[in-house]
């Protein structure tokens, strides 16, 4: 059978904001970040450098009050002023936008089309409004442009398309800006994009969609920005298994830093990395109240996933599951057909999830490959795309794909990943379940399709149980946590899922009941 349906769609469920803290964990923030080995035990450290939310969209940093010396002003009496006076004048110009509500001409492709080098500066109270009759506010391919202290709103990007960036063009710099209520996503990503201490809310699909068509896509860093109430559209419900959401999507990255952001209550995924991803880390975020899993990294590579705090996510699509009866353990951390590759060249060979905590959210971590989602099957719904080992998708056929390197290589697999010293802490009367809110998983589905497919059968599930190097250690377990191995059927206690076979959570340990 095909599982690729599961590209989630479950609608929003208001959750109050929280200033949060890694509750109850004590540890060293200035801990040598790059020694993952030499890392505390959980019950010390999990969660140590994840300390707080950032509250970017409550209290946005204000711009100059003054025009900087040489800056070119921008009055949002004329409308259009900011595009003509942008055209009209050479690279590397900085336009300061006074305050007040600026507007482009009313037409659906007018847009601002920066020069090389450009930089525009937000006065307090200056907003960028697209009426919602303008497609896109900043577009075109020239490099290394600024934006900060500027509000973006009201613009009507089609699905799949951005608002700002929108040709994803490199080198952008996005600060202390917010960008809200647009439709499609708020803002696109080139290479080398740093976006830092901004606010990324309510809009119709992504809050980013890093996406570059044609790449390369790489040196992405997202830091220190509140990304909240995204998919306000509710994409996946519109249309289902698009897997076309999440407060940020990523697409074909390689490289990205993501620190210190605040991910809360979006409608699905918080942070969802989608096909070819690579060298990823994902470190001192608070990810909250997402609909959906807080993290899905799927079809990917290699990456470091360490000092989050996670909590109360996936109330809204793991109970939905629930009550359909599904057994399939929708998870907060969902890995899809992802994991360490040493031919890969990244900063790390593994995916490695470390010194998080994990606090009432529904279920815990999935580690999950689809037998029948390989490169060239027609149930691999990222058509046309090969893995990162193998350079045309029609080399993957009967007969070549049933030998080496191709049996191997035409998969993307979940291995090498390596899940110590957290803390999971579940409470079934906070998140208000009886059932299937409290599972761990490594598992797969039983290989069918397509006929000609040499994963037919239950190989893949014993790989990625036994033979495929996906370890937890080290871990505080705190709450009538339950672990699926192999497949759903396969559901264990503790003893079982540190008893062989699967001998897992070695140097782990098993508290009460939490609240109890």
């Amino acid at each position: 059978m095909v599982i690729e349906w599961r590209k989630w769609a479950w609608p929003a469920v208001p959750v109050a904001l929280v200033v949060l803290a890694a509750a109850g964990c004590d540890g060293d923030p200035g801990a040598p970040a790059d020694k993952p080995g030499g890392a505390p035990s959980a019950s010390a450290s999990a969660g140590a450098g994840a300390a707080a939310a950032a509250r970017v969209c409550a209290s946005p940093a204000a711009g100059p009050a003054q025009a900087p010396a040489g800056a070119v002003t921008v009055d949002p009496a004329v409308a259009g002023d900011l595009a003509a006076k942008t055209k009209n004048s050479p690279p590397k110009t900085t336009f300061w936008l006074m305050p007040g509500t600026h507007r482009l001409d009313p037409d659906r492709f007018a847009q601002v089309i920066p020069k090389e080098g450009d930089s525009y500066l937000g006065a307090p109270g200056a907003v960028l409004d697209g009426g919602r009759t303008n497609q896109y506010a900043f577009g075109g391919a020239a490099p290394d442009v600024s934006i900060r202290h500027l509000t973006v709103q009201n613009f009507v990007a089609p699905p799949d398309e951005g608002v700002v960036n929108h040709e994803s063009a490199d080198g952008w710099v996005i600060e202390h800006a917010t960008i809200r209520d647009n439709s499609g996503a708020g803002l696109m990503s080139g290479a080398r994009q740093q976006v830092r201490a901004s606010c990324l809310k309510d809009n119709g699909q992504y809050g980013m969609n890093a996406y570059k068509g044609g790449g390369p896509l790489g040196g992405l860093v997202v830091e220190g920005n509140e990304i909240t109430g995204n998919n306000k559209d509710d994409w996946e419900r519109r249309k289902p298994g698009c897997g076309c959401t999440g407060g940020v999507k990523f697409w074909a990255v390689n490289g990205a830093d993501v620190r210190g952001n605040w991910v809360h209550d979006n409608r699905g995924a918080g942070l969802w990395a989608d096909t070819n991803n690579n060298d990823f880390r994902i470190e001192d975020n608070v990810l909250e109240a997402n609909d959906g899993a807080a993290l899905i990294y799927e079809i990917s590579y290699n990456a470091v996933i360490r000092n989050n705090v996670i909590r109360k996510n996936n109330w809204v699509e793991g109970r939905r599951s629930a009550e359909r009866g599904d057994d399939f353990p929708f998870a907060t951390v969902y890995l899809s057909e992802s994991g360490g590759e040493p031919r890969v060249r990244a900063r790390t060979d593994k995916v490695e999830v470390y010194r998080n905590v994990l606090e009432n959210n529904w279920n815990g971590i999935t580690l999950w490959e689809n037998a029948d989602r390989f490169c060239n099957s027609p149930a691999n719904t990222s058509s046309g795309v090969c893995t990162l080992l193998v350079d045309r998708p029609d080399r993957c056929s009967a007969p070549g794909i049933s030998g080496a390197p191709l049996y191997a290589d035409c998969r993307w697999k979940t291995q090498r990943v390596d899940i110590h010293d957290n803390r999971f802490v579940l409470d079934t009367s906070v998140v208000d379940c009886t059932a299937k809110c409290d599972r761990m998983a490594v598992l797969a589905n039983y290989g069918t399709y397509p006929d000609w497919s040499p994963y037919q059968g239950e190989q893949v599930a014993e790989d990625i149980s036994l033979k495929q190097q996906n370890r937890w250690h080290e871990n505080v377990y705190v709450g009538p946590w339950r672990f699926v191995a192999h497949d759903p059927s396969r559901v264990l206690d503790s003893g079982q899922w540190q008893g062989p076979p699967y001998q897992q959570d070695q140097g782990s340990t098993f508290g009460p009941r939490a609240g109890g």
